[in-house]
């Protein structure tokens, strides 16, 4: 079975950006715990953007869909679900592993 890549962005309203960040650097400890999480790492844009990215790594799409029933993400919509200036873009990967095995997929 192949693990699942996650790719989220997450786009603050203006002004919120403090208030998102901080509720999902509360909620990765939560997710960290669950079954079958093999990543779960917070990125900030760099630049002009105030989008955050969430890199996932998930060791089934059965574990992915018992993380998007777990209480940690049920709180983090309630959290930040009125701070978004825009859906979350979510979108799915199966790795394409080439090169050296610890370099080449996530």
């Amino acid at each position: 079975m192949s693990p699942v890549i996650v790719v989220a962005t997450i786009s603050p309203k203006p002004g919120e950006e403090a208030a998102v960040r901080d509720a999902v650097l509360a909620a990765i400890p939560q997710v960290h715990a669950e079954p079958g999480c093999g990543k779960y790492a917070l990125h900030e844009a760099t630049g002009d953007s105030t989008d955050l990215v969430m890199i996932e790594r998930w060791e089934s799409m059965e574990a992915l869909a018992a993380h998007g029933k777990a209480p940690a993400l049920a709180e983090l919509g309630k959290a930040i679900g009125n701070l978004l200036a825009a859906p979350l873009d979510v979108k799915t990967f199966t790795a394409v592993p080439a090169g050296d095995d610890d370099k080449g997929a996530v």
